[in-house]
């Protein structure tokens, strides 16, 4: 028998944002694996998904998955094998390690695909997806900021595009960088460089549980959005560059931005 591994995308905020096509994968498969440390899927019901799908569903670790000799890669070897993963399968470089090894292995990979948190944060903005430049990952707070956010939103601001971050997260440790502890450390780091480039004075975009029914969107400058109670996680910031007459319209009214 020859096996596969197919990667499935679960979505954005629960087992619901899961894909027709997903679920019948999940229900056509021998063995089903998930992921939960990638990202962060608040309404999530481990019990609810299992019932729709009549499938038992392995939980794996990231040592589990990163191991040379991954159990995923040994039943996918000769069975029918679903990973589930949050978001979109391909996101996270884990997951990209993790088909190269099976396509060397001569297991037969196929993604179906679920909603990404880049578009889904890009279009509750209201931004235009084709303005977005590099976007990057801000981690939790050290003795030493990382520089690297700054530096990736100062490229983007020079070249007129906007800047999508990621804030940090560790599911397993339940712990979730938050707008406020983010925007902080880029002050930091400005109090550091003095380039401008995050100041109190700064537009910014804070978005809460993208996906979700009920996702929390707020643009204005730095020293506002540092007071606004963003509410669950996970948290995401824009930091917009040269807006459009549209884009400035939709952030004040989508976002709550200021009128100038």
């Amino acid at each position: 028998m020859v096996g596969e591994l197919a990667f499935v995308g679960l979505g954005l905020h629960d087992d619901l944002g899961i894909s027709l096509r997903g679920l019948d994968e999940v229900k056509r498969a021998d063995i089903v694996f998930l992921e939960l440390y990638t990202s962060l899927l608040p309404g999530f019901s481990l019990e609810r998904l299992e019932k729709a799908s009549g499938k038992t569903l392995n939980l794996v670790s990231r040592r589990e998955l990163e191991e040379n000799e991954a159990e995923v890669l040994l039943v996918a070897k000769n069975h029918r094998t679903v990973l589930l993963v949050p978001g979109d399968p391909l996101i996270a470089t884990t997951h990209i390690a993790l088909r190269i090894k099976a396509e060397k292995r001569g297991i037969k990979t196929r993604v179906i695909h679920g909603s990404s948190v880049l578009s889904a944060v890009i279009g509750l903005s209201g931004l235009h997806n084709y303005k977005f430049g590099k976007s990057v990952t801000i981690p939790f707070p050290n003795d030493t900021p990382s520089e690297t956010p700054y530096s990736v939103i100062a490229q983007n601001r020079k070249r007129g595009l906007h800047t999508l971050c990621l804030l940090d997260i560790k599911v397993e440790d339940r712990r979730y960088l938050s707008v406020r502890d983010a925007l902080r450390e880029l002050l930091r780091v400005e109090e550091k460089r003095k380039k401008l480039v995050v100041t109190e004075g700064t537009l910014v975009v804070g978005i809460s549980r993208a996906g979700s029914s009920e996702p929390a969107v707020r643009s204005g400058l730095v020293r506002d959005v540092l007071d606004y109670d963003f509410g669950e996680p996970p948290h995401s910031l824009v930091f917009p560059g040269k807006l459009h007459f549209m884009e400035a319209e939709a952030l004040r009214v989508l976002a709550g931005a200021p009128e100038k």
